[in-house]
């Protein structure tokens, strides 16, 4: 399967805005075949779209972990006690 670039999301966007205003253009002339044809084309654009929304990785943020030193120099583990 191909899947669209996402840096080239504005411009599918660009597209599917495009679509929409023919599709209103069509219908306000009475064009319903080509509204019709359009509707299946918008949405193939809406689906690249969700394609691209699927896919966009999402990170997460999490903290360095640190090591505390324990007595003489040790690193302490998870769970115990550093003692003073």
């Amino acid at each position: 399967m191909h899947w669209p670039d996402p840096v080239q999301r504005a411009r599918i966007v660009d597209i599917r805005d495009n679509i929409i205003a023919r599709i209103a253009a069509a219908e306000r002339e009475g064009w319903l075949g080509e509204a019709e044809g359009l509707q299946i084309t918008l949405a193939g654009a809406n689906d690249k779209l969700a394609q691209i929304d699927r896919r966009v990785p999402r990170t997460v943020d999490l903290p360095m972990p640190t090591a505390t030193t324990g007595p003489r120099g040790r690193l302490s583990g998870p769970g115990e006690r550093v003692r003073p």
